[in-house]
């Protein structure tokens, strides 16, 4: 967005700037000029600063590379909202200093964007809130940013991770996808060492590094990498375990909680399903037997004791509240 760039070499930084590379002749076609008027325009916006790279002869072109500054960007309006949108959310997206860069490039952007656009802008700003997670760690952007090139050069990477449970220990992967949930960043990956698709924890990951080794990207077996988290977060088993069987259609079940289940709802038959629960505080397994058991259908709970007993505990605290009757009960 810069007002001193006649217009068309605005239109030349915008080509360039949509795609990886253009031929001479493509460029010339598109703006309507010469080979020759192509290359005096490339050499004006090299003079300005933007990095502009030729390959000679005829599969040659020019592409816009990374330099030492971040040139000013060129934007439609929609591009220019949508990135505003996403500054002004992603201040809650649980990335390590990203809140108030966000805010700086948000407030940079705002005084330039045209006239016409700062309504629909100051519109989204006012009915527009993220939800932070509360106790979810902090990411390193660096780590982010690290993952994200290599799936994107389809390099394999290495770090050094420290698992839930276990020793930490260097693991060597195939990237394919960073997907965020519950406050969490995870990397989805293929470990070639262990033969199977893995996920980690983007806070526990330490020292990425981007490996020589190409690889070439394997299908995920789920289409969706989001899908794909959750359902292997669902097939997982942590140190507390307790088995449902609830009167209630599966689907009717997923839909009435507030949120999905740590582990797996299996349907059986039109009015019953199976629920199996895991997680590593045994208070997350009763509050979900809890939240099921309030739905109103018939519950049969399979669960180690200390589980039965924590649900035996809540059960009596919710009869010594209810007993209070219209003058209020207080569980101890």
């Amino acid at each position: 967005m810069r007002k001193d760039l006649p217009g068309r070499l605005l239109r030349l930084l915008s080509l360039l700037q949509s795609r990886r590379e253009w031929s001479g002749t493509e460029l010339a076609e598109r703006l309507g000029v010469t080979d020759r008027t192509v290359r005096r325009d490339i050499d004006r916006l090299r003079e300005l600063d933007y990095p502009v790279e030729s390959a000679p002869g005829t599969g040659g072109g020019y592409r816009l590379v990374s330099g030492r500054d971040l040139p000013p960007l060129l934007l439609d309006d929609d591009e220019a909202v949508a990135i505003a949108l996403g500054l002004a959310t992603g201040a809650q997206s649980g990335v390590a200093g990203l809140d108030e860069s966000a805010m700086r490039a948000l407030a940079k952007l705002e005084q330039v964007l045209p006239a016409r656009l700062r309504p629909r802008l100051a519109a989204l700003g006012g009915v527009t809130a993220a939800v932070p997670h509360r106790n979810a760690p902090a990411v390193d952007p660096t780590v982010l940013a690290v993952l994200a090139s290599c799936r994107r050069d389809r390099r394999m990477v290495v770090f050094d991770y420290r698992p839930r449970s276990g020793e930490p220990g260097e693991r060597r992967v195939e990237p394919h996808h960073l997907v965020t949930l519950r406050g969490h960043w995870y990397l989805v990956a293929y470990d070639p060492d262990r033969e199977g698709w893995r996920t980690f924890r983007a806070d526990r990951i330490d020292e990425p590094l981007p490996s020589r080794r190409r690889f070439s990207p394997r299908p995920l077996p789920e289409a969706d990498p989001a899908r794909f988290l959750a359902r292997s977060f669902a097939e997982a088993s942590y140190r507390h375990t307790a088995r449902l069987v609830v009167r209630m259609n599966a689907d009717e079940l997923r839909e009435r909680l507030f949120v999905p289940v740590p582990g797996e709802v299996e349907a059986r038959g039109e009015h019953e399903c199976a629920v199996r629960l895991s997680a590593e505080s045994p208070q997350l397994v009763v509050q979900f037997i809890a939240a099921i058991t309030a739905l109103g259908a018939e519950v049969v709970v399979d669960a180690p004791e200390e589980i039965r007993a924590r649900v035996r505990e809540l059960g009596g605290r919710l009869i010594e509240l209810a007993a209070g009757g219209e003058g209020g009960g207080r569980a101890r």
